[in-house]
């Protein structure tokens, strides 16, 4: 079966625990859920415009455990941009990122065109290890965006995918809440074709 060029993917990836599926699930159903469930593999599809014409954001939420690097490897070769999470109240999920930064740019090679966003989730935990100057630094040394999140608190998530999708430069790709625009999108929707969620 052909692949259908009108997908855009989107893989999240990060450790487990960090709340990976807490910010796509708040992201594509507006819930939260207190207790923590394991991800083997979920996919969640947002239907948006985009190139002025209709297409799906399909956000692959991917396992924290590194138990199947195959499936880890072909989300990255089938993926158009990613989201990697950390949590602001453990180092060691920041550090968990590397291998898998690495392995993004080993499979897909020039990542420079490609949007990633290194997110540190949790940011209403007043326990934190990291401060946001660290994963900006991190961001920076990846040449990469950087967001912190609270899918808790829905801060910045919805920022955070409309960012995600602006980094993208070979398709006109953006957000659109509930059919209300900002004043600025609007003027940015003047200017060019975007993408946005319906």
């Amino acid at each position: 079966m052909p692949e259908q060029s009108n997908d855009y993917r989107v893989v999240v990836f990060g450790a487990a625990g960090v709340g990976k599926s807490s910010l796509v699930l708040r992201f594509v159903r507006g819930t939260f859920r207190e207790i923590y469930i394991p991800t083997i593999e979920d996919t969640y599809r947002q239907v948006i415009s985009c190139d002025k014409s209709i297409c799906t954001l399909q956000i692959t939420d991917t396992t924290g455990s590194h138990q199947f690097p195959a499936m880890q490897r072909l989300s990255i070769s089938k993926g158009h941009a990613f989201i990697l999470v950390y949590s602001v109240t453990s180092r060691q999920s920041l550090e968990d990122l590397q291998p898998i930064f690495e392995q993004i740019c080993h499979i897909k090679g020039d990542i420079q065109k490609i949007p990633i966003m290194l997110v540190g989730n949790k940011s209403d935990e007043t326990q934190r290890e990291l401060d946001a100057s660290e994963g900006q630094a991190l961001a920076s040394k990846w040449k990469c965006s950087f967001m912190e999140t609270s899918a808790k608190m829905n801060y910045n998530v919805q920022e955070l995918f409309q960012e995600l999708l602006n980094l993208e430069k070979r398709r006109t790709v953006s957000l659109q809440v509930d059919g209300k625009k900002s004043k600025q999108q609007k003027k940015k929707d003047k200017l060019q074709g975007k993408c946005s969620v319906m």
